[in-house]
């Protein structure tokens, strides 16, 4: 692959466009992106490449020096040892399954590295009986960063064919509990079996144990690490300042959703839906049902949300506590403002086509991967 490059000087970008999502005629406010222009006063941002000539980039996670790790769809995970260095292919992953929407996915660094070394990866990995799951597991990064050392599965796979689908999203608690989410296959209705992976929220300890929810212990089909269910393809997950696990998912056409996520819940797929299916047939029973979750937020059309960071720095004024996610089918990355009912606001620039991955990093400034680049951008304020 190419040298990663730093393009300097940054160019300034100051076409930052807003839409406001209209009320939602529900008692529960809920907020559809029924969009009229909003009003907002152009700010200008600073957009610089940080890495270029990546191949389907996917994750991106930061080391407690000044390193990062990136992992491509295709089986690569890279160690940059700052920026503008060069990257270092990362050896001793698992056997993995690329095809479809599968492949080496996200990528997580805990809090505790610097004791543990541990590095989290989230993966489609072969299935016993055919086809492929996801699946999850960590290693432990030589001191050299170029192997991943004793790799441990954590999360063996279901067996399903197809390429769709795989969730894969990795967050870490206050606590150190992994929560990995999965989707649902291209198959619905595993979202509300329980004794199946698919389409869950997943827990596990630091070390790798499964961490089942209260909620499903008593259950002896629960699928191990049970955490919450009902979910279609959550592509993002994050933590605000209170630690709430917050995560966006993909609907079908229409009805993509941000959800907060609390232990043994149902959120509702494929039974409820602000979406329909593709050919414009309903879904389920359409938007309620007893006993399951509303979103805090959905979109329609959709925008096929991928990644999410929940800002908690102060870099940007006004900006603390907004969530960033990106869009991969429309090239923009949406800042939702929680406080005013989640308010919508749009980043788009050159630099925004099909955004995978979108971080806080320590200093405050937002890194996000643009598949349709190659590239891994780093956007502060102008």
């Amino acid at each position: 692959m190419p040298n990663p490059a730093r393009i300097p000087p940054a160019r300034s970008i100051n076409h930052l466009r807003a839409r406001v999502a209209a009320p939602a005629a529900l008692a529960l406010a809920l907020a559809a992106t029924m969009f009229e222009p909003g009003s907002l006063a152009a700010q200008e941002l600073r957009i610089t490449p940080v890495v270029q000539g990546l191949n389907e980039p996917w994750g991106v996670a930061f080391l407690p020096d000044t390193g990062f790790l990136v992992t491509e769809r295709g089986g690569r995970l890279l160690h940059f040892a700052g920026e503008g260095a060069d990257p270092v292919g990362v050896s001793g992953l698992p056997e993995i399954a690329v095809g479809g929407q599968g492949g080496l996915l996200d990528v997580l660094v805990p809090r505790d590295f610097a004791q543990s070394r541990r590095i989290w990866i989230s993966f489609a990995a072969p299935a016993d009986g055919g086809g492929a799951g996801t699946s999850l597991g960590y290693g432990h990064l030589s001191g050299d960063g170029r192997t991943l050392e004793d790799f441990r599965i954590l999360h063996e796979p279901a067996a399903r064919n197809g390429g769709r689908h795989f969730g894969a999203r990795l967050v870490e608690a206050a606590d150190g509990v992994v929560f990995l989410t999965t989707g649902d296959r291209g198959t619905g209705d595993l979202a509300q079996d329980i004794s199946r992976p698919e389409g869950k929220v997943l827990a596990f300890a630091p070390t790798g144990a499964p961490q089942t929810a209260p909620a499903f212990t008593s259950m002896s089909d629960a699928v191990p690490g049970l955490h919450s269910f009902g979910h279609r393809n959550i592509q993002g997950a994050a933590l605000d300042a209170e630690g709430q696990l917050w995560v966006v998912e993909h609907g079908a056409r229409g009805g993509d959703e941000v959800n907060r996520v609390e232990a043994g819940l149902n959120y509702g797929w494929p039974v409820i839906s602000y979406g329909v299916n593709y050919n414009g047939t309903k879904i389920g029973e359409g938007t309620t049902h007893p006993g399951m979750e509303q979103p805090a937020h959905y979109w329609d059309p959709s925008i096929a949300p991928s990644g999410l960071t929940i800002l908690k720095g102060d870099l940007f004024p006004g900006w603390q506590g907004h969530f960033l996610t990106g869009s991969l089918n429309s090239d923009f990355i949406s800042r939702l403002d929680p406080a005013d009912r989640f308010r919508e606001y749009r980043i788009e620039t050159p630099e925004t086509g099909r955004v995978r991955d979108v971080t806080e990093a320590p200093d405050g400034a937002i890194w996000f991967l643009s598949v349709a680049d190659g590239a891994l951008y780093r956007m502060v304020p102008g």
